[in-house]
């Protein structure tokens, strides 16, 4: 029996859609070079090929576009990478993402490309009680990626980041590496509270009685503004919502939109871009003007160090938003992980003190003891703990 058929379905939420995304990066060595002498790797895979992870994972290709470096995919639910030596599959919803990763190792393997490194996160589900099995806790969740990939050098590790006071705004990550990646910045952002004139670009059909294209909505919103750049390839849903990636050299940013009043949602990320040609405050600002929501949280991922990351080093300043967290978490292999929430605000508001959340040492979740540690999968370890202020 596969790794799929033992997993139960759930069904659908009969209150909202799940916007919150997970994500799944996996980071491939190279092949020998007589094995694959023009370096394609993992773009050499067939349009079945890719179909059949994503199969598994319950979401389709519904557009496609791509460049020298990488190719990329709009799926049903968000977005799919594929570079020669990594992939990155990024899936909302209730689908079952992590029940692609036995195809996607597979795959890899007649392609002679080693496992180098894995991450997996995702903020707080909407709706959590509507996800299927593995994606019913994050501790079922580890307990799948550490069979895969629990061998590698660092080990499995996991982190459960955020305020104990505001259990919606958490942020699970969990690593594991067999040696120090290539210097590399990653943003995403999860937005949720949407303005409601923002929202309403992202419907197919406006109250005016005038059907909008996704190049509309792209225009209108202004997300063509964000990177100006970027060739940027995206689709609209029916009756709304809103998917998009851009391209522009080795660097990819992607948007998901849902739009609905009460459980509205919208996500934005860039990756594998020049971190000295973005500042990180002012690429921030860019799109929350495109959605102005109540609440938000940042996760950016650095490899190469703080010299490297540039801007994405520090903490981000936003006008009308309070801070409420501010995390600074080394991963293994001289990675390290900067995470803040955000709160709408108005003026004079003072910020609260916050905590971090972890996970003891036999997988249950908790709430860390210390404000200055974080407790992760294999055993406590700490965790930088900036002022919300500074």
């Amino acid at each position: 029996m596969s790794l799929a058929d033992s997993w139960g379905s759930a069904p659908a939420s009969p209150i909202g859609f799940e916007g919150y995304e997970k994500r799944l990066e996996i980071t491939l060595s190279d092949a020998p070079v007589f094995v694959d002498p023009c370096g394609r790797g993992l773009r050499a895979l067939s349009r079945e090929q890719i179909d059949s992870f994503l199969d598994l994972a319950k979401c389709t290709i519904v557009s496609h576009l791509s460049n020298k470096h990488f190719d990329s995919y709009v799926l049903s639910e968000s977005s799919l990478f594929v570079y020669p030596h990594k992939v990155v599959l990024k899936t909302c919803g209730t689908t079952k993402l992590l029940l692609s990763i036995p195809r996607i190792l597979e795959l890899a393997a007649e392609l002679s490309l080693p496992v180098l490194s894995v991450k997996y996160s995702r903020g707080m589900f909407i709706f959590p009680g509507a996800q299927p099995s593995p994606h019913r806790s994050f501790s079922e969740e580890v307990s799948v990626l550490n069979s895969f990939f629990g061998g590698l050098k660092s080990g499995g590790n996991a982190y459960v980041i955020g305020d104990a006071f505001k259990p919606k705004k958490k942020w699970h990550v969990y690593y594991a590496t067999e040696e120090p990646e290539q210097p590399m910045v990653t943003l995403e952002m999860c937005m949720t509270g949407l303005d409601a004139k923002k929202a309403e670009v992202f419907f197919k059909d406006s109250t005016d009685g005038s059907c909008s294209s996704a190049k509309e909505m792209t225009m209108l919103s202004g997300i063509s503004e964000i990177i100006p750049e970027m060739e940027i390839c995206d689709f609209e849903f029916d009756p709304c919502g809103y998917s998009m990636n851009g391209i522009y050299g080795p660097a990819v940013s992607t948007i998901h939109v849902t739009p609905e009043e009460g459980f509205s949602y919208a996500s934005y990320e860039a990756m594998n871009f020049n971190p000295s040609s973005l500042v990180y405050d002012d690429l921030i600002k860019k799109v929350l003007a495109c959605f102005c929501p109540s609440d938000f949280s940042v996760a950016v991922t650095i490899f190469g160090g703080h010299g490297f990351a540039k801007s994405w080093a520090k903490g981000a300043e936003v006008d009308s938003y309070m801070c409420d967290d501010l995390v600074e978490q080394e991963l293994p292999g001289g990675g390290v992980l900067m995470y803040q929430s955000f709160t709408a605000v108005t003026p004079g508001a003072v910020s609260p003190r916050s905590t971090l959340d972890g996970w003891n040492s036999d997988g249950a979740e908790m709430v860390a003891k210390s404000k200055e540690m974080s407790v992760c999968w294999e055993g406590e370890k700490a965790a930088k703990k900036k002022d919300a202020d500074a």
